[in-house]
C-alpha cells in the first residue's frame, strides 16, 4: 500500500511534506508545486536515490528553511524520487512562508 502525504501538514514536534526529486538539474532549486501538493525540487545529484542526492536535499531545505539541518529528515522514500520529509521546530505555515508556495 502506498502513503500519500501531499500537501504540507503539521506534525508533532514539526512539520512534514512530500517532495518529489529531478535530479541531473544545472542548478539546485525549488520549482514549485505539483498538482498533486508535492513539492518538487531539482537537484545537481544523482540518482535521486543516491546518498549524495539525499545531502543535497537536506542541505537545500535547511538552507531555504532557516533551520539546522539536523532538524531535517528523509523519513520515507530515500531510495526514490518521491520522499517524505519531516522537520522539527517549524510549523506547515512557516515551511509555506519560507518556501513561497501555497
Amino acid at each position: 500500500m502506498q502513503r500519500k502525504f501531499h500537501n504540507i501538514t503539521d506534525a508533532r514536534g514539526g512539520a512534514a511534506f512530500t517532495v518529489r526529486v529531478v535530479t541531473k538539474a544545472a542548478n539546485t532549486e525549488l520549482v514549485g508545486l505539483q498538482e498533486d501538493g508535492s513539492l518538487k525540487i531539482r537537484l545537481v545529484a544523482s540518482p535521486a536515490g543516491d546518498p549524495a542526492a539525499n545531502e543535497e536535499l537536506v542541505e537545500f531545505l535547511a538552507k531555504t528553511l532557516d533551520v539546522p539541518r539536523d532538524k531535517i529528515e528523509i523519513v520515507a522514500g530515500a531510495n526514490g524520487r518521491d520522499k517524505i520529509v519531516s522537520v522539527e521546530g517549524i510549523t506547515a505555515e512557516q515551511v509555506e512562508a519560507r518556501l513561497n508556495v501555497s
